[in-house]
């Protein structure tokens, strides 16, 4: 039986010539781009979010529990987890109002894409090291 998907992997140029093509792009064909990757990132940084939202609830539990619960919870695994949330809150905001300059229509033209892409890189360090160093300079 002959496979069916040869069919559609079979196009035409603009020139009438037949070309095959792939069913389907994939990452072998595509190479990351600047979008692509900042888009994935902020798909992973809301998942990032809703777990770490999982995670600070835990914490306030701990927190409401006693001493040696909250003692478990505020451990150097808690601070690790706590930064990983801290950067994810940053960037998906940061990358959030990136996508509200889009909706307006502005910053498609791939000069300026890269350099927001940037922008959101930076600023998310920025945001995130200020944070933290605010946070430990009150708690400590």
């Amino acid at each position: 039986m002959p496979d069916v998907r040869e069919a559609l992997m079979i196009g035409k140029r603009s020139d009438g010539t037949l070309v095959r093509r792939p069913l389907s792009p994939h990452l072998q064909i595509y190479k990351p781009q600047v979008s692509s990757t900042t888009s994935i990132m902020n798909r992973v940084t809301g998942i990032a979010l809703s777990v770490g939202l999982l995670l600070m609830v835990w914490w306030l539990v701990a927190a409401a529990t006693g001493p040696q619960a909250f003692a478990t919870a505020q451990g150097f695994i808690g601070l690790i987890l706590m930064f990983g949330w801290t950067l994810s809150l940053w960037y998906h905001f940061c990358n959030g109002i990136r996508h509200l300059l889009w909706d307006t229509g502005w910053g498609f033209e791939i000069q300026t894409s890269h350099r927001t892409a940037l922008i959101v890189v930076i600023a998310t360090a920025v945001l995130t090291l200020l944070s933290w160093i605010i946070g430990l300079a009150v708690w400590l």
